[in-house]
């Protein structure tokens, strides 16, 4: 496995009242959800990468404004076609 450092400034960590390990745990949801958001994990790579279950992950995007599924109304129509 990899591991990827970067420094968070103090006044940083002191703005938002958060331990380091607090920050990192946001700061890699936050990532994996906007990887997910742009296609550029599926939920489950992105729940792996922030960490969490990927049922916790999903439940989680409505907090970033992050739909869960991302269907055009194609898609959509198609679906309730073969409902």
């Amino acid at each position: 496995m990899n591991q990827v450092t970067f420094s968070i400034p103090d006044e940083i960590l002191f703005a938002l009242k958060a331990t380091p390990d607090a920050l990192a745990s946001t700061i890699r949801l936050a990532a994996s959800v906007k990887l997910y958001e742009m296609g550029r994990l599926s939920s489950g790579a992105a729940a792996q990468l922030a960490g969490v279950p990927k049922p916790y992950f999903l439940s989680r995007l409505a907090d970033y404004c992050v739909n869960t599924f991302d269907l055009s109304q194609e898609d959509l129509i198609r679906d309730l076609k073969s409902a």
